[in-house]
């Protein structure tokens, strides 16, 4: 073997673990999260991860470290494909059941809150990376007590608000309800099961009807500790300063096992049936079958180094026949 063959082979296989390197440490995508009315984890975001202003942000932050909240848009089971409520145990429907985010399952009535009135309501999920799927919303029953862990039995059986593929506008998904009468403190449950593929986010979103007085129970209760502050969703230009952070170190989702973001035609069209009504994109360009996130760039950078790889092995491959025949003329 020549030192010219020699040293091709090396090089070929010193760029095969560089190739599979760039693919395993992309950060995990990040997709969007309810914020009218804001969620748990869009809201603690808002208020800062390295120094929240409420006592519950603050205590979340302090279960589930800074990072949960700069992947705010990433509550996320892969490979739920529906199964919610058997990948999702009691007391952790807020974390989705990942450790990650397992201060969003703090029971407490001081969470940041939206004020919330029954009847017609616009509901807005920002989207970081659109994809096609469905959304159900559910609310928590009367008699609702948010100083205990959260349990799919608090809900109400049947979702309240259910749309497939809805207009997005601005960056969000923008759909209308029809919000049950409720009075003092609840949350609604937000789940968006993607068709294009088996992935699924959840949120937490607490919310007031009427006058909050603290305390427990579905009207405040006993009203011993402040009511609390109000939510407020993260701006554009918080979303924006907070991307640097977004997806440095997470983890693959929970309990479920990682799949892979790429679907097929044919999974694209396997598309849930919508339960109620809504305004659908108007055309196809909003809703991306497969997303446009961060593992978009680290993808192609393993592809240029497979093509590489590729090269220079067919490089030896015919140096070497090149060299062969050589021999046999003399």
């Amino acid at each position: 073997m020549t030192a010219r063959r020699t040293a091709t082979g090396v090089a070929a296989l010193g760029f095969a673990p560089l190739a599979l390197a760039a693919l395993a440490a992309g950060p995990a995508a990040a997709h969007g999260a309810m914020t009218d009315p804001v969620s748990r984890v869009s809201a603690c975001f808002a208020e800062g991860p390295e120094g929240p202003e409420s006592a519950a942000c603050k205590a979340a932050v302090a279960a589930s470290g800074t990072q949960a909240f700069y992947d705010w848009n990433e509550v996320n089971i892969a490979n739920a494909a529906g199964n919610h409520k058997s990948l999702i145990p009691d007391g952790k429907l807020c974390s989705a059941g990942r450790d990650k985010y397992k201060g969003l399952d703090l029971a407490r009535a001081d969470w940041p809150s939206s004020k919330l009135s029954s009847g017609a309501h616009t509901f807005r999920y920002k989207a970081t990376a659109p994809h096609k799927g469905s959304f159900e919303l559910y609310i928590t029953k009367d008699g609702y007590d948010p100083s205990k862990p959260l349990k799919w039995s608090d809900l109400e059986s049947e979702p309240f608000a259910t749309v497939t593929n809805p207009k997005l506008e601005n960056g969000a998904y923008v759909f209308d309800g029809t919000v049950p009468g409720k009075s003092g403190r609840h949350l609604i449950y937000s789940i968006w099961q993607r068709s294009d593929s088996p992935e699924a986010f959840y949120t937490c979103s607490d919310v007031v009807f009427g006058k909050d007085t603290g305390g427990s129970g579905a009207g405040g209760g006993s009203g011993e500790t402040a009511p609390a502050p109000t939510a407020s969703a993260p701006t554009d230009e918080e979303i924006e300063d907070g991307t640097g952070e977004s997806g440095a170190g997470t983890e693959s989702s929970a309990p479920a096992t990682e799949t892979t973001e790429e679907t097929t035609e044919e999974a694209a069209g396997n598309e849930p049936a919508a339960n109620g009504s809504a305004t659908p994109a108007a055309d196809g360009e909003n809703l991306a079958k497969t997303g446009g996130d961060s593992t978009t760039s680290t993808l192609a950078i393993g592809g240029a180094a497979a093509l590489a790889v590729g090269a220079a092995v067919l490089f030896a491959s015919v140096r070497r026949k090149a060299v062969t025949g050589g021999r046999h003329t003399r």
